[in-house]
């Protein structure tokens, strides 16, 4: 029972006009269930905790899914909780006249495996979000949603798509040469889904992700941009522009041309990277509030303005 929504909360994402966002009704959705369960305010009472952070976990796919099919004009589907995690999620996506939804196995492991490597990843900006928010000792699904705030933005969750409006624009194979000498010449601007904060060498994440990418395509025909891909991480792997700066692909390069050829539209793409992060960000947040020397967040400022001001 988890997995579902009161039908006051399907109210609120029909109140959305039919072009929102489906981050933006995420985002929304996820502040006004804080209003549905008030016992989630005890967030040092273990059970209730616990029993908020499962509702979290579990109600992100219908959510995100709920939001999709709004976009589309199409009825919701209920979820399927005799399916995985993912394949009732691709069951509240894709469902159609079908009386028994089944998942493609090749897809739906495809999206386990995409969500366990986004569950975490350290202090990243959507995660110093919900430990900033939640150190007030506020209710975990306002937190959850200023995290996913945090995630909408476009350096955060939207670089799979970048990398996507990237390949679109170098067109062809051929142009990939040409395309990395405008790079290294500033001409083009940044290789996008090259380079990490944290990781200095191949992100191992990437690895299993291209992997992943020739698996789906098996199902889904191949998607033309990964032979641009493809060949635009072999021609940057070559050259010693990108290996002397540490630029190599991240878990965003190949993320974005899998969820394309699953027929996600590319507004989607932060909300798919939302609901595994949801686990890392509760398992953050929990972590925080169990730490005894924990204070609400209060970062320091260093004031660079006028030494005195005149008032008139």
């Amino acid at each position: 029972m988890r997995t579902m929504l009161n039908e006051s909360i399907k109210k609120v994402i029909d109140a959305f006009h039919y072009d929102a966002h489906p981050m933006g009704i995420l985002v929304s959705t996820l502040g006004v269930l804080s209003t549905f369960y008030p016992k989630a305010k005890e967030i040092f009472n273990e059970e209730s905790r616990t029993r908020q952070i499962w509702r979290l976990i579990a109600k992100m796919p219908t959510i995100a899914a709920y939001a999709y099919r709004h976009q589309r004009g199409l009825p919701y589907v209920l979820p399927d909780n005799d399916l995985s995690y993912t394949g009732n999620f691709l069951n509240m996506l894709f469902k159609v006249t079908e009386q028994k939804y089944e998942p493609d196995p090749v897809l739906e492991r495809a999206l386990d495996v995409l969500f366990i490597l986004h569950a975490d990843h350290e202090q990243n900006c959507s995660t110093s979000v919900m430990r900033n928010v939640g150190s007030s000792q506020s209710d975990p699904y306002v937190a959850v949603a200023g995290a996913a705030a945090a995630l909408y933005g476009p350096l955060h969750g939207g670089a799979n798509e970048a990398v996507l409006r990237m390949l679109d624009h170098i067109g062809s194979v051929e142009k990939v040469p040409n395309f990395i000498e405008q790079v290294k010449s500033g001409e083009a601007g940044r290789l996008m889904g090259f380079g990490h904060r944290v990781y200095k060498s191949y992100d191992p994440r990437a690895k299993l992700i291209k992997e992943v990418a020739h698996q789906v395509f098996k199902v889904t025909g191949v998607n033309p941009l990964l032979e641009i891909a493809v060949e635009l991480e072999r021609v940057a792997l070559e050259d010693d522009y990108f290996i002397e700066r540490n630029l190599y692909p991240n878990v965003d390069f190949y993320s974005g041309i899998i969820y394309q050829a699953m027929g996600f539209p590319t507004e989607m793409f932060p909300v798919l990277f939302a609901i595994p992060r949801a686990s890392g960000w509760l398992a953050q947040w929990q972590e925080m509030l169990l730490d005894g020397d924990q204070r609400i967040a209060r970062p320091r400022q260093v004031y660079m303005g006028y030494d005195e001001r005149d008032v008139e």
